[in-house]
């Protein structure tokens, strides 16, 4: 047998995660990338999808030669079994899956969670030392515990949005799946810290993470709340600049190629730098009430400073200077870029529909013991009979007859 179809069949070699039984009730990015979190450090996760369109991430987004990009990488590390919760009998497989994890990820509304047995107490009595990760869009103890929610209006009602953009401008939300991304990486956080108590407490008796999508970006930015409480101020867009606490020196700028760069200085000793690589006396920004005061004139001469350079030209003056600056990168700067290549922050995945795929590596880096990307987002329905007869043990009838009646 190939090397690389005796990993996908063998999981994980590798992690810190190893031997965790992870299963998720859970679709598009939220729920699964807090799986994808736990898989990459070598957790077994089953990805239940109804059988047919599968999860609908399996559609969206670019393609090459019909086969979706997107879930190559949000389905990766994982395995895939299919299942009709609408059926009884799917619903009792889900009970026997919810048995067997160690944790379970859902992402339903709270009145399809008790439908289907999937809430806090069907859990609990199921398998008392489960960890449950129950996202929603208001959480389960609100008065809108049963309505829709998406990442973006968790965006919006985290406050988020309301400070991104310029003062000019309409408020603006940031081009990838922001709230949602956020919010799955709170939600590994989270089983993490349960998991700790599991591993050290014998009285362990399960826990019940209930996590909406406004909470984690609104508990990021951590100054919003306290300022309106204690200012009575409402901090505003300020396009590149922090709300409340602006930099001397933070904005792009354009090149002469037409690139953009970024610059900061947030210490007194580097706008001072600033201000000599500009041609402009330095003692004149010799302290904070001096560069604030001075802002505007570091801005427009560092807008027509890069304006008539190169992008290389600049960074290269930037680093002597020891300005801090960066190119804005691109996914081509990205592919190109020889600290990504360093980091070993790219890795290549063997795929079935693709051949070798590009994809990012398992962050952060644990450099004793670290995860891998052994797998890129498998068919649906792959790992059915790994998963229903090997680890479930369900027997070939049963088995049989859940596929005649399109449960799985």
């Amino acid at each position: 047998m190939p090397d690389e179809q005796r990993e996908v069949l063998d999981g994980p070699r590798r992690g810190q995660l190893r031997g965790l039984k992870v299963v998720e009730f859970a679709h598009v990015v939220a729920g699964p990338l807090a799986g994808s979190m736990l898989a990459d450090q070598g957790a077994d996760v089953v990805h239940v999808e109804p059988p047919g369109a599968g999860d609908p991430a399996r559609s969206m987004g670019p393609r090459r030669d019909g086969v979706p990009l997107w879930f190559k990488v949000a389905g990766r590390n994982k395995r895939s079994v299919t299942l009709d919760l609408h059926h009884e009998a799917g619903r009792a497989v889900a009970r026997r899956l919810v048995a067997w994890a160690d944790v379970v990820i859902v992402t339903m509304r709270a009145g399809r969670l008790r439908s289907w047995g999937l809430d806090w107490d069907s859990v609990h009595r199921l398998n008392p030392r489960a960890v449950l990760l129950q996202i929603s869009g208001y959480g389960a103890t609100s008065s809108r515990a049963d309505a829709p929610g998406f990442g973006k209006m968790g965006e919006a009602r985290s406050g988020v949005v309301h400070l991104t953009g310029f003062a000019d401008g309409p408020p603006v939300h940031t081009g990838f799946s922001h709230g949602d991304a956020v919010t799955g990486l709170m939600g590994a956080y989270a089983v993490l810290a349960a998991l700790h108590r599991r591993a050290t407490e014998p009285e362990f008796d399960g826990e019940w993470i209930d996590l909406a999508l406004f909470e984690p970006l609104f508990r990021l930015v951590e100054w919003q709340v306290i300022v309106h409480d204690q200012l009575g101020k409402v901090p505003e867009r300020s396009g590149n600049q922090l709300a409340v606490a602006p930099a001397a020196v933070i904005n792009t700028y354009r090149s002469r190629d037409g690139e953009w760069i970024t610059v900061t200085s947030a210490t007194v000793r580097s706008v001072r730098n600033v201000a000599r690589l500009l041609g402009l006396p330095d003692a004149e920004f010799a302290t904070v009430e001096r560069q604030h005061a001075g802002r505007e004139r570091l801005d427009a001469g560092l807008r027509e400073w890069v304006a008539k350079r190169g992008t290389d030209e600049c960074l290269a003056a930037f680093a002597e200077a020891e300005v801090v600056a960066s190119r804005v990168f691109s996914a081509a700067d990205i592919a190109a870029d020889p600290v990504y290549a360093e980091r070993e922050d790219i890795v290549t995945v063997p795929d079935p529909d693709l051949g070798p795929v590009r994809m990012q590596a398992v962050i952060p880096h644990f450099r004793r013991r670290p995860g891998e990307v052994w797998r890129a987002g498998p068919a649906l329905g792959q790992d059915n009979e790994l998963v229903y007869r090997e680890w479930l043990g369900l027997a070939d009838e049963e088995l049989t007859g859940l596929e005649e009646n399109g449960v799985i």
